[in-house]
């Protein structure tokens, strides 16, 4: 995290690693030309979304997935999911991810969007095989591959990239010089850049993406509540391990709270030891954070969930790339 915020303050020491960022840019170009050329890119037998980023860490890429997931059900699609499952312990590859698989077997991200949604989903390093065993065991006719950007062995009709508005592309460099995991050229040729928020950082013909704020749901009872309707204390224990807790705070701040802040990494493990303090104040963690959370959790933490809104001018855009696919595909 301390190396996280400096390229975000654009710290003048981090000029030293130019002779590895250097190495790394050139490295990264050559294996994508390299699994785009050579014949082992490999394409599905139906359509492949990529939904990214070229920066290293949370830009909202979960949150565009389940909004894309709803979208494409409203239009008579089945999708599928397929994710690397990062930091997980799965028993074999491919894995399916279900309802009640443990996050340090599915992964954080991949088993809040089989909870939230119900869709079939499948993680395993090799994009290709997992969207192989998908399409071999699942009804789907079109698949999102979760954070699959820089995947260059599975071929893709649409790519997606979200940036977080806020943040940017930090001080522009590449790894480990800063946190682009591309040039910050590569924007120019996905189909669509989604813009997370509102700050810094526009980019022509981008999409506008909100992340709004839904229920606050107790993790021992279920019991809901709209945040407008808490009547507990407002100063809270906020938790959050995610790529940019600090969006986290500021959205309860917004909602009225008084969050003391308790940043973790992304991806980090939760359990009581993270939960547990030294009063009775109530706890709100990430939606992300929560899956986490097992039969420990109890009485008085909440989770809060959110959606992501997007511009209407997404589903216009949306709508006639579909139809350029249903000609390539055929109906769904």
């Amino acid at each position: 995290m301390r190396l996280q915020n400096a390229w975000y303050r654009g710290d003048a020491w981090l000029a030293l690693l130019s002779p590895l960022e250097w190495l790394y840019r050139a490295l990264s170009a050559r294996r994508r030309h390299r699994l785009s050329s050579d014949g082992t890119q490999w394409h599905a037998p139906v359509p492949v979304i990529i939904v990214g980023n070229i920066t290293v860490g949370g830009s909202g890429k979960t949150p565009l997935t389940l909004a894309l997931i709803e979208r494409l059900r409203e239009r008579g699609y089945k999708p599928g999911v397929v994710s690397r499952g990062y930091a997980t312990r799965a028993p074999h590859y491919p894995f399916f991810v279900d309802a009640v698989t443990p996050a340090d077997e599915g992964g954080d991200e991949p088993c809040l969007i089989v909870r939230r949604t119900g869709v079939p989903l499948v993680i395993d390093p090799d994009r290709p095989a997992a969207v192989r065993a998908l399409l071999e065991k699942a009804d789907v006719d079109i698949v999102l591959s979760d954070d699959g950007l820089q995947h260059y062995r599975l071929g893709r009709d649409i790519e997606l990239a979200v940036v977080d508005a806020a943040r940017g592309l930090g001080n522009g460099r590449c790894l480990p010089a800063g946190p682009l995991r591309e040039p910050a050229e590569r924007l120019s040729e996905v189909d669509r850049v989604i813009l997370n928020g509102t700050g810094q950082f526009t980019y022509p013909q981008g999409s506008n993406m909100e992340l709004r704020s839904g229920d606050l749901v107790e993790l021992a009872t279920g019991r809901t509540l709209a945040p407008k309707a808490w009547s507990g204390s407002r100063q809270v224990h906020a938790v959050a391990g995610i790529g940019h807790p600090p969006r986290f705070f500021q959205t309860l701040r917004e909602l009225g709270f008084d969050p003391i802040e308790h940043p973790l990494a992304d991806h980090s493990a939760i359990g009581p030891e993270e939960m547990t303090f030294a009063d009775d104040l109530p706890v709100i963690i990430t939606e992300k954070d929560a899956v986490k959370c097992g039969d420990w959790a109890g009485a008085g933490i909440w989770m809060l969930k959110v959606d992501a809104w997007l511009a209407p001018e997404f589903d216009d855009w949306l709508d006639t790339k579909l139809v350029s696919l249903k000609q390539k595909y055929g109906s769904p």
